[in-house]
């Protein structure tokens, strides 16, 4: 584990703090790459979190969504005491039956969705494991596929 204190800044709509290069070095080597996302834990102010430590615009930026800020009692302009490590949990998530189904029967949708980032596979397979109701889930499966052959918009996004 890695502790540092670090103000939250802000890109955009988005809060976040800078981790020091010292302790990206020991996560890099935690994590055994230097690229791409890197899975985290950590407290922020004591309150629990998971995340992901991303590279944007030439820094690796830690983004501190809202139960993250909530729960820390922080916000922008904030010092807070942070600690991290490396996660190496598995963070696959796990597709509904009834996404799958209808993905095998239009094929179409199916390639389309296999060629989404993993990012956005991930998204849309979240959204409809939290759906409470079968009703909501299978009017929001319909959705899902419309969204992948182009017909509509599905969870805020455009066509992919």
């Amino acid at each position: 584990m890695q502790s540092f204190s670090a103000k939250i800044f802000k890109i955009g709509i988005n809060p976040y703090v800078l981790v020091p290069s010292a302790v990206l070095k020991k996560l890099f080597k935690e994590a055994g790459k230097d690229r791409g996302h890197i899975p985290i834990k950590g407290t922020i102010n004591g309150h629990a979190f998971t995340q992901t430590l991303v590279k944007y615009s030439g820094k690796w930026r830690l983004y501190l969504n809202t139960p993250m800020r909530k729960g820390s009692n922080s916000d922008v302009g904030d010092m807070v005491d942070m600690v991290i490590e490396f996660d190496p949990a598995d963070r696959t998530v796990p597709m509904h039956p009834k996404l799958f189904s209808a993905l095998q029967k239009n094929k179409k949708a199916n390639n389309i969705f296999l060629q989404l980032p993993p990012f956005r596979q991930k998204e849309i397979c979240r959204y409809i494991n939290h759906l409470r109701s079968d009703e909501s889930v299978e009017k929001n499966i319909k959705k899902a596929i419309d969204f992948l052959l182009g017909k509509e918009r599905f969870i805020g996004r455009d066509n992919p």
